[in-house]
């Protein structure tokens, strides 16, 4: 029952802060709940000594969830699987060599470029940081966030075409992500493991691929079954039963389970609906899945907010803070703009185009889970804290600019190009 009055009550303040939000702020719904949660946290902080039972009430609250396991292991299914489902296949086609080369490519270029331009510049704010811990950093930070660009990206007025690049890109990435992030960490808690070419090309290739197979054959099995019923209540249960029981399978399986998530809502968004549903069950699938999306949304950035209680001091780290979003953006900008030398793709790359790309590359509650899950050590507080700066400016600063910078930098085209 404790997880219960737990869970209401971030239900409620998730409520709350919305209708704050929508009453004075006006802001996307996910920038402004995480806003109004770090003014909170933040008061709460520098007022600890006046008000310390509330202080330690909140920071208990949000201690009792493993921020970590919470989302990777339970609200990023729900959200990756809600995004995908509303995702074009043929758009995404049609952005398939883009995508593939960001989400796997720009990854790992980017973990290396943060890894080594740290390693050089924590020793200038006397940090002396190991350079397996300075890989670590950009491995969780490289990654784009599928969860925060999916909900940003539905208020900024960007070309379709950009718009399928960026949000394809962020929900595909997740798989190479994390396989990179788990062998880096294992290195730095000093763990053999075989670090050649074949083993972690393997690795890849299981984790990824062996996700998406599963999720197609998921999707494609749960659409034949919403078929023969058409009803909509029991098609909202089988979609249910796709997420949760999808993910304990790719669990068992050591496979990506966001990969699965996003292939098995392609299936059913693209295949399942236009083949297995009527259009009153295609409207009540819809709204379900929109509403769970807003609702899981809230509470993530609620959580974000918070999470500014469990770092303390975080202010001993602005300095080092605004230099990784600088780096983390540079790097960013190297990741996509050297693919685009190198690779063939159908159109050639603009300079507006790449800015786009680069700016609207957001991180979100993704790198905040990595970050709490590399374990409790020497580097942890100063890991959390840099990577929750580089997070806030991401989703503030650069989710809010994002529109705006694509009708500065591309004035010529339109959202429907």
């Amino acid at each position: 029952m404790e997880l219960y009055y737990s869970f209401s009550v971030l239900i409620v303040l998730a409520s709350f802060f919305s209708y704050l939000n929508l009453r004075y702020l006006k802001l996307p719904s996910t920038i402004g709940v995480m806003l109004i949660a770090m003014a909170l946290s933040a008061f709460l902080v520098i007022f600890g000594n006046i008000f310390p039972k509330t202080l330690s009430n909140f920071s208990e609250l949000i201690n009792r969830f493993d921020f970590s396991e919470l989302l990777m292991g339970a609200m990023l299914n729900f959200l990756l699987f809600a995004g995908a489902i509303h995702i074009n296949i043929a758009d995404l086609r049609e952005q398939r060599l883009p995508v593939i080369v960001f989400s796997t490519v720009s990854v790992i270029i980017s973990t290396f470029f943060v890894g080594i331009i740290m390693y050089y510049i924590f020793p200038v704010f006397t940090l002396q940081v190991p350079f397996i811990y300075c890989l670590l950093f950009g491995a969780l930070i490289s990654p784009t966030d599928p969860i925060a660009v999916l909900s940003i990206l539905k208020d900024a007025k960007v070309p379709k075409s950009l718009e399928t690049k960026v949000a394809g890109e962020s929900l595909f990435n997740d798989g190479v992500a994390v396989v990179v992030f788990a062998v880096i960490l294992q290195l730095a808690h000093g763990k053999e493991i075989d670090i050649s070419f074949l083993n972690i090309s393997w690795l890849l290739i299981k984790e990824a691929a062996g996700g998406f197979v599963l999720g197609i054959v998921l999707g494609i099995s749960a659409s034949n079954a919403m078929k023969r019923i058409d009803d909509y209540i029991v098609s909202v249960l089988i979609t249910l039963s796709v997420v949760m029981g999808g993910y304990l399978i790719a669990r068992a399986m050591h496979i990506s389970g966001p990969l699965t998530m996003v292939a098995a809502g392609l299936m059913i968004g693209n295949y399942g609906k236009k083949a297995a549903m009527s259009a009153v069950t295609k409207d009540y699938l819809n709204k379900f899945w929109e509403l769970i999306d807003e609702i899981l949304n809230a509470i993530l950035f609620l959580f974000i907010g918070f999470e500014l209680l469990l770092i303390p001091h975080i202010i001993n780290y602005w300095a080092i803070g605004l230099i990784c979003i600088v780096i983390v953006l540079f790097s960013r900008l190297l990741s996509i703009w050297l693919p685009t030398l190198f690779i063939p793709f159908k159109k050639k790359f603009s300079s507006g185009t790449i800015k786009i790309l680069v700016w609207g590359g957001l991180r979100g509650g993704v790198s905040i889970a990595l970050a709490l899950s590399t374990g409790e050590g020497p580097y942890y507080q100063l890991i959390i804290a840099i990577t929750y700066f580089v997070v806030v400016f991401s989703i503030v600063v650069q989710g809010l600019t994002i529109g705006r910078l694509a009708h500065k930098v591309l004035p010529h085209v339109s959202k429907q190009s």
